[in-house]
């Protein structure tokens, strides 16, 4: 796990992780976000001949973090050269520098790992302390809207600690929960996951991994702050565009470069190839965070072809009889839940009632009463 390699100390604000695996390079990035960041990235890839096969790219609270799988251009296959990695990781590191504090630009090598790369991206963020809120003259003032709404409060009678949480539901909501509480090292011993039409209700009773219930009010605050954290990073904030035509080399450069030749800022992306065939979807706004203007869309249709196409934002799950639930009753961890997310990333129904079977096979403590 990122936050238990040495190398990967909490002060690091700025890095790059190369791993070689058979079948592709895997690039782990983290630093300070920035309008252009992802352009300058791809175009360092590009000229280094990096074709990239998948990658996503997580932005919040003025942090970046990306995981990014490449493979040479001529062989199709990983990078294994070590000063051709070294190369790499060096030139990236120095776009990731362009910081308020280039003083805190520093390199690292990860381990390598099966890690789900959805969960790989969770860890990232939280070891760079993302959920810390900063305040920065420019910034847009938090969203003053109710949600994600946190609450950590003290069961005495049963020793647990109770997490309830409401949000606005999304795809791999649960996923993010659970998985962050499992990187804090807390274990969920029960459960209700509800959802009423676009909202989200979630409790859990934990403890952490030492059996004890939390017991300082400094780590409450903590995981409030974590968990609202986790929530936030996969929002859809801005305009969703798709992309979908035959890939080549350079092809995500060139794309990322038109996006910021026409002002827009790129908050969340997912790069697929698969086939010949590129998919990628792109969270954009303008650079002051505003939607952005459909007259640049038109531009960017002109200049990249009729393959660009405009998403909707609203979730892709429904719930149009109203409200559903499940109580969850067991010790479950963030290995379980990657399975559970493949299955239930966009079926509502399904989400449910795979919960409910997880509940019939797992072992589990007496339910509470």
């Amino acid at each position: 796990r990122l936050e238990k390699n040495p190398s990967f100390a909490t002060s690091m604000r700025e890095s790059v992780g190369v791993v070689p695996t058979e079948e592709h390079t895997v690039i782990e990035l983290t630093g300070t976000d920035r309008p252009g960041l992802l352009s300058e990235i791809c175009a360092v890839l590009a000229d280094l001949r990096c074709n990239v096969v998948t990658a996503e790219i997580w932005t919040h609270n003025t942090r970046a973090a990306a995981v990014v799988h490449v493979t040479d251009d001529s062989s199709g296959c990983a990078i294994e050269d070590p000063s051709r990695l070294s190369t790499i990781r060096d030139l990236l590191c120095n776009v990731l520098r362009g910081s308020d504090d280039p003083k805190t630009a520093r390199t690292a090598l990860s381990h390598p790992g099966v890690t789900y790369r959805d969960r790989r991206l969770h860890q990232i963020m939280f070891a760079d302390r993302d959920y810390e809120r900063v305040e920065r003259a420019g910034l847009r003032e938090r969203d003053k809207s109710p949600f994600p709404h946190v609450t950590v409060l003290d069961c005495v009678e049963r020793d647990y600690t109770v997490v309830t949480m409401r949000a606005k539901d999304r795809p791999k909501l649960l996923f993010d929960i659970v998985c962050t509480l499992t990187d804090m090292q807390y274990v969920v011993f029960h459960g209700v996951v509800q959802t009423e039409r676009t909202g989200a209700y979630q409790e859990f009773y934990i403890r952490h991994v030492d059996g004890f219930p939390i017991s300082s009010e400094a780590e409450r605050e903590r995981l409030i702050q974590c968990l609202e954290a986790a929530i936030e990073r996969r929002a859809c904030e801005g305009m969703e565009l798709e992309l979908c035509t035959e890939d080549r080399i350079g092809l995500l450069s060139d794309i990322t470069r038109i996006f910021r030749e026409n002002s827009l800022c790129i908050k969340r992306a997912e790069i697929s190839t698969e086939n010949g065939k590129a998919k990628d979807t792109f969270y954009v706004t303008d650079v002051t965070g505003n939607p952005v203007d459909p007259k640049i869309i038109d531009s960017i249709r002109r200049q990249i072809g009729d393959t660009v196409v405009c998403g909707v934002n609203s979730p892709r799950l429904s719930n149009p009889e109203g409200k559903e639930g499940s109580r969850i009753d067991g010790c479950y961890g963030a290995d379980y839940m990657i399975l559970f997310e493949r299955w239930s990333s966009y079926v509502h129904g399904m989400r449910v009632l795979y919960w409910d079977n997880v509940q019939r096979a797992m072992p589990k403590e007496p339910a509470l009463g």
